[in-house]
């Protein structure tokens, strides 16, 4: 399939785009219009930019049907401050409801039930429910299009930031299981950032990874290893020289059954270092892959 911007539909543009760049961070914006009454509404088009000076920027677009703009846009421009509360999974069914189009003047805390606590910084009220609430001045508001779906980067400096100290370890970090974000995905979907769902891919930092080009070549060509596989191994360092056989079961077992078949034994080889990749048992994967036995 081939998509070409002006030759479909924008609504039908939009759910693609929507459903293949994600998941993306919900940003919970709480502001205030001129005279004091509160909006509160959800925008996944959000991320974070910089951390010298601290920039996050999020986009209420335009909408497709009718063009019109979102009250959170009206009152960012009036205003120059937001709130924006991060959004788990104890209160994502709340979050939703925010995001109806009550008319001017409805107070969505009070339609969605969540609590309004003061900032310190700014007007806009915090979400006390969020674990985590960013206080910002809008700094700019950069219009893409004066079109349906065009969008409205709203450029904000955060000036504090409040963190529930139950989302975090015991070295005063941010734990992904507790604070159990949530992320849109396209249509009607969302994504649980917690449990089984979160992983961990280290990288070295000062050190290069090898690369998969000095990966040895029936490696690199294996019909069994995945490009996850291998990309784990072209992490290393450095292609590690085995000497003896590890002294391991399996691969013993695989040595022997195989003896006078070497394509079969190659097989099982990358059979048993794939399954010990996927739990992170990256020198012993090597080993099995260089034994020569």
């Amino acid at each position: 399939m081939k998509i070409v911007p002006g030759e479909v539909k924008t609504a039908l543009l939009h759910s693609y785009l929507l459903g293949s760049i994600a998941p993306r961070p919900i940003c919970f914006a709480s502001t205030m219009d001129e005279n004091g009454n509160p909006n509160l509404s959800p925008f996944s088009f959000f991320n974070v930019f910089g951390s010298k000076p601290p920039i996050c920027i999020f986009s209420p677009a335009r909408r497709v049907r009718d063009n019109t703009i979102k009250h959170t846009l009206e009152n960012v421009k009036a205003t120059k401050e937001v709130v924006i509360n991060v959004v788990n999974y104890a209160m994502v069914q709340q979050t939703s409801l925010a995001s109806c189009e009550y008319p001017r003047g409805i107070n969505e805390f009070e339609k969605s039930g969540f609590t309004p606590i003061s900032s310190d910084m700014v007007k806009p009220f915090r979400v006390k429910e969020s674990p985590v609430n960013i206080e910002c001045r809008v700094n700019e508001v950069v219009e893409t299009g004066q079109e349906g779906g065009a969008g409205n980067l709203i450029i904000c400096e955060v000036l504090c930031v409040h963190i529930n100290e139950k989302i975090l370890d015991e070295d005063g970090k941010i734990n992904p299981h507790k604070i159990d974000l949530v992320a849109r995905m396209g249509g009607d979907f969302y994504c649980r950032a917690s449990g089984n769902a979160v992983f961990e891919v280290p990288k070295p930092n000062i050190q290069l990874g090898i690369g998969m080009d000095a990966l040895p070549k029936a490696i690199r060509n294996s019909s069994i290893l995945s490009g996850n596989n291998l990309g784990m191994l072209a992490n290393s360092t450095f292609v590690p020289v085995i000497g003896d056989v590890l002294y391991d079961d399996r691969l013993n077992q695989i040595i022997q059954e195989f003896a006078d078949n070497l394509t079969a034994k190659q097989n099982a080889k990358h059979h048993y270092a794939k399954e010990l990749l996927e739990i992170g048992q990256v020198e012993k994967a090597w080993q099995v892959l260089l034994s020569e036995s």
